[in-house]
């Protein structure tokens, strides 16, 4: 048998295919790696209630990994630590009366499992739903008055880069920023020093599992440090072309079991 191995699944574009399912040749080669005493996490930038189904249908039984890093826990074992670390309120606010000046659809501040709207918005509300938040409408400045998990800002594509610029101008020691892929232009805004690795390193610690033998999978511009933290960083085949730079290995699409057929293939399953 292979050494054991802990491996780290971004979810979105790249263990779930495009309709958001789990495909069966993934399941079954992670149950089969499970079986085999692989230890197998979620890392996403999902909040946890829109990432639980997925952790129940693999009947994972492992810390997972949210909001990018800024919440860390272990869904089945409180004593294991329960890391969240959110923006502060006041900076999260400043954010939101910079963004006056620019052109936007909305500002949506997640703490936790409540939700804030800056404006009413249905087409957002059908993908914030998920596992039947709390959500208040209303202008942010004068609703919000909790530090956000995370903050995101909906834009126009030729208003995004303006946007991130003033961050970086502003804000750059307080927060980290990423973008959606299209067809969402949103910035996502979490406390500095968050990411993916932050979370991941934790698990790695407590299960001792050294960065060799480590395998994190992602396709998007969160998973960047997730990536370059592991042993084997593996960018989907429907990766971004930065994410395939920094990568140790480029596997097929998530339409194409990419997942599936890398763990397979490391750990001859």
């Amino acid at each position: 048998m292979a050494e054991k191995h802990l491996i780290a699944l971004d979810l979105d574009g790249t263990l779930l295919k495009d309709d958001k399912t789990i495909s069966t040749r993934n399941k079954a080669v992670i149950e089969k790696a499970r079986a085999e005493g692989h230890i197998v996490m979620i890392a996403t930038g999902r909040p946890y209630r829109s990432s639980e189904m997925y952790y129940r249908e693999l009947e994972l039984d492992t810390p997972i990994v949210n909001f990018n890093g800024a919440f860390t826990h272990h869904p089945l074992d409180q004593n294991w630590g329960f890391y969240h670390e959110p923006l502060d309120v006041k900076v999260a606010k400043d954010i939101v009366e910079a963004c006056r000046s620019f052109q936007f659809h909305n500002i949506i501040a997640e703490v936790m499992d409540d939700i804030y709207f800056h404006y009413h918005d249905e087409k957002l509300l059908e993908i914030f739903n998920y596992g039947n938040p709390r959500i208040t409408t209303g202008d942010l400045a004068n609703y919000l008055t909790d530090s956000p998990t995370s903050l995101l800002i909906h834009t126009e594509e030729d208003q995004l880069q303006k946007i991130r610029d003033h961050l970086s101008a502003v804000h750059a020691e307080v927060i980290e920023q990423r973008s959606w892929a299209a067809p969402w232009h949103v910035i996502e805004i979490i406390r500095s020093g968050l990411n993916k690795a932050v979370g991941l390193k934790k698990a790695a610690d407590y299960y001792g599992i050294p960065s060799e033998r480590i395998v994190a999978f992602g396709d998007e511009d969160n998973d960047l440090e997730m990536l370059e933290f592991a042993g084997h960083g593996i960018a989907m085949g429907n990766a971004i072309d930065q994410v395939k730079n920094i990568a140790n290995s480029v596997t097929l699409s998530n339409e194409e079991d990419g997942v599936g057929e890398y763990i397979a293939d490391l750990l001859k399953l």
